[in-house]
């Protein structure tokens, strides 16, 4: 049931994100510009608390500060992530499921918790904060889901990155392989052949070079700010970022 669950979601997601939806200038959205956007928007809600927090504070500037993010539509955004996944085939076939599955949990914890904090304070009070399955566990997943993408991206609009199996592989091997036990690296690894090429990712994503260039840069920006907000987060309470 949870598998099939599963590809409803996924099916939901993509119908969901091909919408033929006009933007304010007149072009059709895509997955990739809904996903910059909705990232975008929480970004510069990140950076008007903490230029808030800044004045507040004499304008000392604290990296290690974190606004506290409310839980549901951080999820709503992380969820328009998932088509991405879907679109790099079989190699990240268990990212895509891992992801999807954590974003869903959070989603439903958004019921009862307010605000990320919020859910890793109760882990902190029940001590789950790395027990398998805790909303703050599965949050750690999903911040590293985001950064794969981020990290996809920024490799893919490199010139040393020509191909999409190269700049996939250099991502998965810095953000996630860390983590990943021996199998599903040896999964991942085999099913970088399975990847599509440059061109027909675009193709899948709806987007030119020209266009995927910006909207990839908007997200590797935007989500930048998220990811280390999450992190601050982590720090912030004496958990660390190592696992």
């Amino acid at each position: 049931m949870a598998l099939l669950s599963y590809f409803r979601d996924r099916e939901k997601i993509r119908k969901m994100n091909n919408e033929d939806a006009a933007n304010k200038d007149g072009k059709k959205e895509t997955p990739l510009s809904s996903i910059a956007q909705a990232f975008e928007e929480i970004s510069d809600l990140i950076n008007k608390n903490k230029k808030g927090n800044d004045n507040n504070n004499n304008n000392n500037n604290n990296d290690n500060e974190f606004v506290d993010l409310r839980l549901k539509p951080f999820c709503e955004a992380c969820t328009l992530v998932s088509v991405l996944f879907g679109c790099l085939g079989m190699a990240f076939k268990f990212a895509e499921m891992e992801y999807t599955a954590k974003v869903r949990d959070l989603l439903e914890a958004s019921k009862k918790f307010n605000t990320l904090s919020s859910v890793v304070d109760h882990d902190l009070k029940n001590k789950t904060v790395k027990s398998p399955g805790s909303h703050t566990r599965n949050l750690r997943r999903v911040r590293q889901g985001l950064d794969l993408i981020r990290e996809l991206f920024q490799n893919f609009l490199s010139s040393e990155n020509h191909t999409l199996k190269k700049a996939a592989t250099t991502a998965y091997q810095q953000v996630c392989a860390p983590y990943h036990t021996w199998a599903v690296r040896t999964a991942v690894s085999a099913g970088m052949c399975t990847l599509p090429t440059r061109d027909q990712l675009l193709v899948n994503i709806n987007e030119t070079d020209k266009s995927a260039e910006k909207e990839m840069r908007r997200y590797i920006k935007a989500s930048l700010d998220v990811i280390k907000t999450i992190d601050n987060l982590y720090i912030s309470r004496g958990i660390t970022l190592d696992w």
